[in-house]
């Protein structure tokens, strides 16, 4: 049987150490699973799709060897050490916000405010990823950057609105909390809408899929159009983090944490957070890139009310239990 959620507490010092660890691992594993379903897509059936799909595989292991081994380029009259301060907090964000979600029902920290902790942490990405598009001193990578605030307008009250609306369902801000009020049943079975609008704040928060604006073809990598070796191996690699962190977070939040039948309880959170992944991942082929103007409307005239409804109806059962 799973771990009883009375053990719930902090994780020993050796878990504060794997924690990077085991974030990176993942990425590279959902990244490389990313690149085999872009294999897919775009050679299709045909012969030699085996192979294929093997070297997609590997790719995410072999770019990041490839960018180890290249020489750092430089712009001119840029801000090298602003750019690269800003490069360094986007994974460093991410594991600091990983930091409070809970492997079964144990975490590296549990602080009695974890939820406003792992939102903070996101809001520390949203100023790297403009510092790292601001360092280089160029045009493209400042609108990288600028976009990204832009985004981040849209999606972070509606993200707040979420994240809110499960510490009212557990009346905590306590992560551990969170996980042990849905004991009986999993918070995404009465806040469907608030799981939905934090999935896609996911995205937007890693700038993923539909919401892949900060790094647009149209502006030759935005972001990252400055950047190669270690400092491009870095930002993109803090994006695959983030998107880890926020995909493992939806876990405590509305699916149960640790809680399941037969299996321990860290191996639901594994299980539930590779879910959670592929969902994400899989989207991001099956909803288009949406315009920044466009989706900032919906955000703020579909969302918004979406999970202040949401909100209220959760306020309204807790006060008649």
């Amino acid at each position: 049987m799973a771990e009883s959620a009375e053990t719930a507490g902090t994780a020993p010092l050796w878990a504060v150490v794997l924690l990077p660890v085991v974030l990176t691992v993942v990425a590279l594993a959902a990244a490389g699973f990313d690149a085999v379903l872009s294999a897919g897509a775009e050679h299709g059936r045909g012969a030699g799709r085996g192979a294929r799909t093997l070297r997609a595989a590997v790719a995410p292991v072999r770019e990041g060897i490839a960018l180890l081994a290249r020489q750092r380029r430089r712009t001119t009259a840029d801000d090298a050490a602003l750019g690269r301060i800003g490069i360094a907090l986007v994974p460093l964000a991410a594991v600091l916000a990983a930091a409070v979600v809970p492997w079964g029902f144990r975490a590296v920290t549990d602080p009695v405010v974890g939820i406003v902790w792992f939102n903070a942490m996101e809001a520390l990405a949203w100023a790297a990823v403009w510092l790292a598009g601001w360092g280089p001193n160029s045009v493209l990578s400042l609108i990288g950057g600028y976009r990204f605030l832009a985004q981040g307008l849209a999606y972070e009250l509606p993200h707040m609105f979420a994240l809110t609306t499960a510490a009212l369902g557990a009346g905590s801000l306590r992560v551990g909390e969170v996980v042990r009020a849905q004991q009986g049943m999993w918070f995404v079975v009465w806040m469907p809408a608030a799981f939905a609008v934090y999935l896609l704040s996911a995205c937007a928060m890693a700038f993923w899929g539909p919401f892949g604006h900060p790094l647009g073809r149209d502006v030759a990598g935005g972001v990252v159009a400055e950047y190669s070796g270690v400092d491009r191996l870095l930002l993109l690699g803090g994006r695959w983090l983030l998107l880890v962190a926020t995909a493992a977070f939806s876990v405590p939040l509305f699916l149960g944490g640790g809680h399941g039948p037969l299996l321990p309880a860290w191996a639901w959170t594994v299980l539930k957070t590779a879910g959670v992944l592929a969902l994400l991942i899989v989207g991001r082929r099956l909803v288009p890139t949406l315009r920044m103007e466009r989706y900032m409307e919906f955000a703020w005239l579909v969302l918004v009310p979406l999970t202040l409804l949401q909100a209220l109806v959760v306020a309204v059962v807790v006060l008649n239990r």
